[in-house]
């Protein structure tokens, strides 16, 4: 019996990478003749490049960078054949900052442009992808671009400063200062929402109180955006009003459509790719997946449903086995390719003991599904 596990992380208790061991640890324990194959998994947030180096052979490059306010910081990027992965949240994220630091109006992306720029800089690199997930920013990208050249001017002729504070001050956009190389290298972007720049549904009313935002910053931050959006409109001839994703990031997604011509895709797409999924997928008799919880979000396009979804095409099952299930989606998860799910929380808990246990908890759910499985097949152990 060959078993692929393609989980995502559980925030704040286990790795992707703990859940494929813990896979391995049941699978010994259920029985010996059980292979099982881990491919580690992100959609698009935080420990995208460590996912796609264990999955597939590649390099990791340390680049000199900034942190969301500044500070100087090393990020890696990695580099897959003519493909870098540059990911937003090692540079630019929410872990980065104490939750006292946590200030959308003074965040900015200009060190995820500092890693873009690094990969533009390398001669073998054709396409750069971008994983946008887990900002401390709303800054439309803004810094960002320009890390990578853009030129942004205020009313009075005065270089825009760093932040979403100061977005709204934008007058005038130029682009012919920015790397050479984006006319050349193709920008597809990792993006797991697909909320609009602006707007109650946009980048600041969902996500910026996440990142620290009041109630009023929101109403600033929103309204910044859409001058951005209108500046953009004029001066580049680019509309990103209403471009799905354009929110995800703090508007980074419309800022990389805009200001590098990138392409938006959903996240878990684009990284099943880069990992190489399809040539896994094939041989195995069962597809294990999970994240921390399953619930309405899941149906968005995270990561345990994008894992169900491309190993359907292939006719293979698939369980999904969370830290947490919301019952009402079940239905919809079926629809969407999971077969089973199931918590790996023994009983009720609290949040403490789970994370504690997670990882015992997890082997134990696993020798479950796996005793299930060989059952339902018939197989004597």
């Amino acid at each position: 019996m060959k078993v692929l596990i393609a989980s995502d992380s559980f925030k704040g208790s286990l790795s992707s990478a703990q859940v494929v061991e813990a896979g391995c640890m049941a699978a010994a324990r259920v029985d010996r003749h059980i292979e099982v194959t881990g491919l580690p998994i992100a959609d698009g947030g935080e420990g995208t490049v460590d996912c796609v180096l264990q999955a597939v052979e590649g390099k990791r490059i340390p680049v000199k960078t900034v942190d969301p306010l500044g500070r100087p910081i090393t990020a890696d990027l990695a580099v897959v054949g003519q493909t870098a992965i540059v990911e937003l949240a090692s540079a630019s994220g929410l872990p980065l900052l104490s939750p006292a630091e946590r200030n959308p109006y003074q965040t900015s992306t200009y060190g995820t442009g500092l890693l873009i720029r690094s990969a533009l800089d390398l001669p073998e690199v054709r396409e750069i992808l971008v994983a946008i997930g887990g900002s401390a920013t709303n800054d439309g990208g803004l810094g960002m671009a320009q890390a990578l050249g853009l030129r942004a001017w205020d009313e009075k002729g005065r270089p825009v400063k760093q932040g979403g504070q100061h977005v709204g001050e934008v007058a005038k956009l130029d682009t012919s200062q920015m790397h050479p190389r984006l006319k050349e290298v193709t920008i597809r972007v990792a993006c797991d929402v697909d909320n609009p720049l602006y707007g109650e549904n946009g980048a600041s009313h969902v996500f910026g109180p996440q990142k620290g935002a009041t109630p009023e910053m929101v109403k600033t931050l929103d309204a910044n955006l859409r001058r951005l959006s209108d500046v953009i409109r004029r001066d580049l001839g680019v509309d990103v009003s209403r471009l799905p994703g354009g929110g995800a990031a703090g508007g980074t997604g419309a800022g990389l459509a805009a200001f590098c011509g990138a392409r938006l895709e959903p996240g878990i797409e684009l990284l099943l790719d880069v990992c190489r999924f399809d040539e896994r997928v094939r041989e195995v008799d069962l597809v294990i997946t999970g994240e921390g919880r399953t619930d309405h979000q899941t149906l968005r396009g995270k990561a345990p449903v994008g894992v169900a979804k491309r190993a359907k095409r292939y006719g293979k099952p698939v369980i999904c086995v969370s830290g947490a299930y919301d019952p009402a989606v079940v239905k919809e998860l079926r629809a969407c390719g999971i077969d089973a799910v199931f918590s790996l929380c023994p009983g009720p808990t609290d949040e403490e003991k789970a994370f504690a246990h997670a990882f015992e908890w997890m082997v134990s759910a696993l020798e479950n599904v796996f005793g299930l499985w060989l059952g339902m097949r018939g197989d004597k152990r």
